[in-house]
């Protein structure tokens, strides 16, 4: 299976000289189902007032591209194995450090899931584990990073 997915990402230059780099690197993230995303440098990269805080800078998509592609993994294989889930939370976090090679990367994302099952079949802990194991074997963005990933989930019944 091949499928080509697509951003439009733009930015214009507003009432800046530019080359003092005192623009602002406010843009907008277009996707092909036409939502749109305001985005920005993140604030710890550029400050304020270059940077907009209320946008989405990348370090952010990134960990969210890595929970929802698990999350979305997690949910189709718990349905397959017949639970029922009633909610999925997570509070990921990625960390913004320096690499083996000496480079700014997200050398790690955490993945802290609170999951909410309900129904008459609960899974054990070991079929979450084995969920979530699976879940990170199939996860197109997990096999398309060298960032660690985590995950320190719970979960209880509804």
């Amino acid at each position: 299976m091949s499928s080509v997915h697509t951003a439009t990402v733009e930015w214009q230059r507003k009432d800046s000289k530019f080359t003092d780099n005192r623009y602002s690197r406010a843009h907008l993230w277009t996707f092909d189902g036409g939502a749109q995303v305001p985005a920005s440098s993140s604030p710890h990269s550029v400050r304020v007032p270059f940077s907009d805080p209320a946008a989405v800078d990348p370090e952010e998509a990134f960990v969210a591209a890595v929970s929802s592609c698990h999350m979305l993994w997690f949910l189709g294989l718990a349905a397959k194995a017949g639970f029922v889930v009633d909610s999925y939370r997570d509070a990921a976090e990625g960390l913004l450090a320096t690499n083996a090679a000496g480079k700014e990367a997200m050398t790690r994302v955490v993945l802290r899931p609170r999951i909410v099952f309900a129904g008459e079949r609960l899974p054990a802990d070991a079929e979450v584990a084995d969920l979530h194991h699976h879940a990170h074997e199939h996860c197109y963005i997990a096999n398309s990073v060298n960032s660690e990933i985590a995950i320190e989930g719970e979960w209880r019944a509804g």
